[in-house]
């Protein structure tokens, strides 16, 4: 499970206008139509053909639990790809994104300041280069350690530098032990 990744998708999410299907028959006969075909959902949610054509039919309505995460899962990845792809556009070019967070986060400093690693509670608004970063890794297929190094270097320049005006000799931005992230655009 991937904390950024997943956070920046339920970000994105938030953007949809219209709900997702919720009934799994609802869920199955949406992903035929964009599959174009049961044979293909069959594969995709490792059960049989036949399944889905029940689900189609509304024959069979309640899925046992690990097919219905499957499902839901696999739905919204598919629903309102326009919509999604506006909403991370605007985030990387005019919007930007927040980040809120409880976490471990310190800094490397010269010497003399005080730079032990404390819980802290931020909430932070990136500029839009680094929501495009975001995205643009997450899309790339980044790992999760790869997308928090590129949050703690918006944290650092914009919570730490306060976007060029102080701090300006700080190197690293330690960003550990995340109890709570979540992503807003």
């Amino acid at each position: 499970m991937s904390l950024f990744g997943d956070g920046l998708e339920a970000a994105v999410q938030k953007a949809f206008t219209r709900p997702a299907p919720k009934s799994a028959p609802a869920r199955m006969r949406y992903l035929v139509r964009q599959l174009k075909g049961t044979k293909a959902v069959a594969q995709l949610l490792r059960i049989s053909q036949r399944t889905v054509e029940r689900y189609v039919k509304d024959q069979i309505k309640k899925p046992r639990p690990d097919l219905a995460a499957r499902l839901e899962r696999e739905v919204k990845a598919r629903w309102q790809p326009q919509i999604r792809a506006k909403a991370r556009q605007q985030a990387a070019t005019t919007g930007g994104i927040v980040i809120d967070t409880r976490a471990r986060i310190g800094y490397t400093a010269p010497v003399g300041s005080t730079d032990d690693a404390r819980i802290r509670h931020l909430t932070v608004a990136l500029p839009p280069h680094y929501a495009a970063r975001l995205f643009g890794a997450q899309q790339a297929g980044a790992s999760d350690q790869q997308l928090q190094q590129i949050a703690a270097e918006g944290i650092r320049e914009m919570y730490f530098q306060d976007g060029g005006r102080r701090a300006g000799q700080l190197e690293e931005v330690r960003f550990t032990d995340i109890e709570h992230i979540e992503f807003d655009l």
